[in-house]
């Protein structure tokens, strides 16, 4: 178990380092350091070829260069965080909250903003450097690695400042979440037939495992806990999905139960694997979580069809983008994650949502909001046009087929022009006509 166990921890740093806007930064001021102490201990020779790369004025010429680049540079990074500062208000206030984790992993920001920091940090040793020399014999190459720094640092400020203006685009922000969802959807579902997998039914007797503290499921991984039920000869189903809440103490994390029926010999040590199994955090996470995802698409949605917004084509653009990972799911696996040990008998059953719950996530909440809009009624069944010519399950077919009747319901109702609830008809009627004939 120790193993794993420091293996989730590591997996939760990393994912923590990832968001970090410090982490990055902090290590290239450790870098720059390294190098200014090694560049500051070459000298060239007056016959050398690299003569020509040094510094050539003064010891107080290099003095007065490096303190005019340290300056510029923190104007420069206080500019910078100005900016950075805006761009997360604004995708927060006009998209979604939940985007600024996005932005924060975004790893350009990071790069421009480790560069100036590594400028000013380089900089500002060099200062020391120079002065504790105080003769004509300084660290030339050192002050000329400076002088690099600067144009670099003002080369990365004309690409944040482009970077900047295309990340608050809305068709940039809605793809590279739609990006996201999609690597999540192909990392975290398997190849193979697109139905739905249901855990087995927890008996009466089954012993109630907790949370070991409060907050969202991040990610699940089975095989601690597959190995030590195996070995009890038991059976355990996590009942939180991962994404949701769950509550420290009160609020069952997991059900335990004996193969041959009854509690298990040791719930205790069953609890301490499905600790080291799940990892609890304080905020969802796109690491396994393939409907936060979509979930923030919807968000995107709902807040361009608000009526202070009143932008429904913001709110088709995110439905085409819903309807590529819909699709995708919409051929994989999906449902409970069902864990058997080498003998094939299920030993562990993880929690996981079905495609119909996918689904409603993806058309509830903007269905609700857009029906009274026939091109956003439009986009709706075009993503279920798209979900239904992947799909072969008939539970799936019948998640698809209902939420077309509620579309085509809302439509008729919130609609107010017949004229404008042609086209919806038609396209409703398109795709319920092969389910009627068949």
């Amino acid at each position: 178990m120790r193993p794993v166990r420091r293996g989730t921890r590591a997996e939760a740093l990393g994912e923590y380092l990832r968001g970090a806007l410090w982490a990055l930064p902090a290590a290239a001021a450790a870098l720059a350091l390294v190098a200014g102490s090694l560049l500051s201990r070459v000298r060239i020779p007056p016959d050398s070829v690299l003569r020509p790369l040094a510094f050539a004025g003064t010891a107080d010429d290099a003095r007065q260069a490096l303190i005019a680049i340290a300056s510029t540079v923190v104007t420069v990074i206080a500019l910078v965080l100005g900016l950075t500062i805006v761009t997360l208000q604004l995708a927060s206030t006009q998209f979604s909250p939940r985007l600024l984790r996005n932005f924060l992993r975004d790893r350009p920001n990071q790069v421009v903003l480790a560069t100036f920091i590594a400028t000013f940090a380089y900089s500002a040793a060099g200062l020391y450097t120079v002065r504790a020399t105080g003769t004509a014999d300084f660290p030339r190459l050192a002050v000329t690695g400076a002088i690099a720094l600067l144009f670099l640092s003002l080369g990365m400020l004309v690409f944040f400042v482009h970077h900047i203006v295309h990340s608050i685009k809305i068709d940039t922000i809605m793809n590279s979440v739609a990006a996201a969802a999609a690597r999540t959807v192909r990392a975290y579902t398997a190849k193979g037939p697109g139905t739905d997998r249901t855990g087995p039914a927890p008996p009466p007797e089954a012993v109630v495992l907790t949370a070991p503290r409060s907050g969202y499921v991040q990610a699940v991984h089975p095989e601690v806990l597959l190995r030590a039920a195996a070995a009890q000869d038991a059976v355990v189903a996590l009942v939180a999905r991962v994404g949701d809440h769950v509550v420290a103490g009160p609020e069952p994390l997991a059900l335990a139960w004996s193969h041959g029926g009854g509690p298990p010999r040791d719930a205790p040590a069953l609890a301490r694997a499905l600790h080291h199994t799940v990892q609890i955090g304080p905020e969802r996470t796109l690491r396994q979580d393939t409907m936060f995802g979509i979930r923030q698409l919807v968000d995107i949605a709902l807040r361009a069809l608000s009526p202070a917004v009143n932008d429904p084509y913001t709110g088709v653009q995110t439905l085409d983008r819903l309807s590529v990972v819909v699709g995708m799911l919409a051929g994989r696996p999906l449902g409970d994650d069902v864990r058997a040990d080498r003998d094939g008998v299920v030993r562990v059953a993880v929690a996981g949502p079905a495609f119909a719950d996918h689904l409603d996530l993806a058309c509830g909440q903007i269905r609700r909001y857009g029906a009274g809009e026939p091109a956003v009624c439009l986009a709706l069944l075009r993503l279920l046009t798209t979900a239904a010519a992947s799909v072969t399950d008939a539970d799936r077919r019948a998640a698809v087929d209902g939420q077309v009747r509620l579309v085509l319901a809302d439509a008729e109702a919130r609609i107010a022009r017949p004229a404008d609830r042609v086209a919806v008809r038609e396209l409703g009627a398109r795709l319920m006509a092969p389910r009627a004939a068949g």
